[in-house]
């Protein structure tokens, strides 16, 4: 069965070129215009991906982002903004959102970050695989527990605890965490990153893995605590416990 994708966009020409370049994809594509209907047809019949647009009449996709979320559904969610302020992009965070996409955009950005999405849920569609990845340490079987720098993380129930305090992690908070643990001490370059976590390196003029580095930063530290995720200028991220 090709993947189910929930397309909520209020532009009705964004929306049909959308939905017809999905579809050529390979994509089982149902297209709606605003919140409300996202909402229903989500609650219906559960998509394997939602792409919402942020600014919507009504309920905006920030909104329906909340609601499922607080519903507990973990289904991917692919946001697409015209906004491009780091603030604007951290409140697509807050409310749940895995990934975004700022506007304009190159429907192949939009195909590549939704074949990342899906990955995770093993519902992509069949694509070669003209990834490599060589500095990152192999994932390993899942294990119970992982520790490093005063972090514990169990992979199998998606916790995270960071000295008796559980942390609140999106998907791709929690598997850009997770990188870092397995790797701590190591410092990870941007690209190998990016493949890891989305399966596409979008090149040095993207901001999207900052955008999360920081918002992983603001849930991991607390007053006294020394910070745990370093910058090292020009190469990537290390997770160390100075």
């Amino acid at each position: 069965m090709p993947p189910t994708v929930l397309l909520a966009e209020d532009d009705r020409a964004i929306r049909h070129a959308l939905e017809r370049a999905l579809a050529l994809e390979g994509y089982q594509v149902t297209a709606v215009a605003d919140g409300v209907e996202a909402l229903a047809h989500a609650h219906k019949s559960p998509p394997d991906v939602l792409v919402l647009d942020v600014m919507m009449p009504g309920i905006d996709g920030l909104q329906v982002c909340r609601v499922l979320r607080a519903e507990g559904d973990r289904t991917p969610i692919l946001m697409l903004t015209a906004l491009v302020e780091t603030a604007d992009r951290i409140a697509g965070l807050d409310a749940g959102a895995d990934d975004y996409v700022v506007k304009p955009f190159d429907v192949e950005e939009v195909f590549a970050r939704l074949r990342a999405l899906l990955r995770r849920t093993g519902t992509a569609p069949a694509a070669p695989d003209t990834t490599t990845t060589t500095a990152a340490v192999p994932r390993q079987p899942a294990e119970r527990h992982l520790e490093a720098a005063g972090l514990r993380m169990d992979p199998q129930a998606r916790r995270a605890w960071r000295g008796e305090r559980e942390l609140e992690l999106t998907r791709t908070e929690f598997e850009l965490l997770e990188l870092l643990v397995r790797n701590a001490g190591i410092v990870l370059d941007h690209s190998t990153i990016y493949d890891r976590i989305w399966g596409y390196d979008f090149g040095p003029g993207s901001k999207n893995l900052a955008v999360y580095v920081g918002y992983l930063r603001r849930k991991l530290d607390h007053p006294g605590a020394p910070q745990l995720i370093h910058t090292v200028r020009g190469v990537g991220y290390v997770l160390r416990e100075d």
